[in-house]
């Protein structure tokens, strides 16, 4: 298996993971999406009949087929040019003008490339990639996994669970309202991170349109690009140096981090609950959770999600702190950096995917729930200090701070309080009925809702 010598795990050991992504941010991609920009570009320029030239519904289809017969071969001939060009966009226009040879159109080679710098075709390229891989490939998984959560939120929106702030005893919840809670976070940025709009440039060498109003003087270079643009699904950008300044791309890249970090935030806390016996995972046969202590069955999934958004974040980071900053009118500083959004978008994916199936193993351990929200009667000190409250019982906090702090509070200590209290007997009532199980407020009704 040639996986077996890739140097990095995505190309490797999460190969079958991954792969999805290779038609979009792969080299053979790259190239591909810039072979497209530059066919789309000269046949939009003769339909609006800027190039003094004609071309036939057949030569268009000819132009076409380039486009959508381009394969691997073609890939490696290209790659062949720029060992020469040393410039991988040349190497592209260089192509092209082998294929139109080909399919007799070599009166169209002087028109490739035509008032295009390698930045035009790049940015729109990259636009287009990362466009294309988020509808095709990105959505479909975030989507299953949050309908997953939303399966299981349901699932246990009636069982009862002990809170933990600060990592202690808390207010009780319920083990579904904590599962929305991830799933209603993520449908919230995602529906941001939709909303983003990528920009293009399409202004010639330092972004004036300067050798097109000297080469079509009567031309509105401006209107025209922008429709061009527009025409790929992309919003245009007006005022560039040679180089797109890639901020709407860092603010796209900044929301897939913050989608990250709730993925890895509903990891850490599972990882939490299931080291705590809230949750345990179906066994599997054949699967071994220790090369030495057979009894292990380790919460690997939700581990391997959190490393790999760690490093899907750095990227991100590395990325989002340089890209929109280019030396005077162009450097190439960026151009290493955009080769790594697939690396990106590739762990970001291994995360979900991980996390999907850590969402497929894990159950609900009722038993330790329920055991012990019957010892944490601590916890209804909160409800019996509002009730003094509402009976405009002064110092009512103090007084259950007294009671309770630091103390293993009993049931019969709870009880014997509250009857000494001068209170309205409904409230009493109330008070003395109710058990922590039960105090889960509109934990329930918040998943119905929601």
């Amino acid at each position: 298996m040639k996986e077996l010598l890739n140097i990095s795990p995505i190309d490797g050991r999460y190969h079958n993971e991954t792969k999805d992504l290779s038609p979009y941010f792969s080299e053979y991609a790259l190239m591909k999406y810039r072979t497209i920009i530059e066919i789309k570009w000269l046949i939009y320029l003769l339909e609006n009949k800027i190039i003094d030239d004609k071309i036939t519904s057949k030569e268009k289809k000819a132009l076409e087929t380039i486009i959508n017969s381009f394969n691997e071969n073609d890939a490696i001939k290209i790659k062949e040019i720029e060992k020469t060009t040393k410039h991988d966009v040349k190497a592209i226009e260089y192509f092209l003008r082998n294929k139109f040879n080909e399919v007799k159109l070599s009166r169209l080679n002087s028109f490739i490339h035509i008032t295009l710098t390698s930045e035009d075709i790049n940015n729109v390229s990259y636009n287009l990639m990362i466009q294309n891989a988020l509808k095709d490939i990105y959505y479909p998984v975030i989507n299953k996994f949050i309908e997953k959560l939303d399966f299981l939120a349901m699932k246990y929106k009636n069982i009862a669970m002990l809170s933990h702030t600060h990592g202690q005893p808390a207010t009780p919840t319920t083990v579904g309202k904590e599962i929305k809670v991830f799933s209603y976070r993520l449908k919230s940025v995602l529906q941001y991170l939709k909303n983003i709009h990528l920009k293009s440039k399409f202004s010639g060498a330092v972004g004036n349109y300067n050798c097109h109003v000297i080469a079509f003087p009567n031309v509105d270079w401006i209107n025209l690009s922008k429709n061009f643009i527009e025409s790929l699904q992309l919003e245009y950008n007006p005022l560039s140096t040679q180089i797109e300044s890639h901020d709407i791309l860092c603010l796209l890249l900044s929301h897939l981090k913050i989608i990250n970090n709730i993925i890895k935030d509903f990891n850490s806390d599972m990882w939490l609950y299931i080291s705590r016996n809230y949750f345990y995972e179906k066994k599997k046969d054949g699967e071994v959770g220790s090369s030495v202590m057979p009894h292990k069955v380790n919460p690997i999934n939700h581990e391997n999600s959190m490393a790999n958004i760690e490093i899907a974040n750095s990227l991100i980071d590395a990325l989002v702190n340089n890209l929109s900053i280019s030396r005077m009118q162009r450097d190439l500083t960026d151009s290493s950096k955009l080769r790594n959004l697939g690396v990106i978008f590739a762990h970001s994916l291994v995360s979900l995917k991980q996390s999907i199936i850590a969402v497929d193993k894990i159950v609900v351990n009722e038993q330790v729930l329920q055991d012990e929200l019957k010892n944490s009667y601590n916890i209804l000190t909160e409800a019996v200090q509002t009730i003094l409250r509402k009976n405009k019982i002064e110092n009512a906090y103090e007084l259950l701070k007294e009671l309770s702090r630091g103390k293993d509070l009993t049931k019969k200590e709870l009880h014997n309080f509250i009857n000494k209290l001068s209170i309205n007997e409904k409230d009493r009532e109330i008070l003395l009925s109710l058990e922590p199980k039960d105090y889960i407020g509109l934990s329930t009704t918040i998943v119905d809702k929601n």
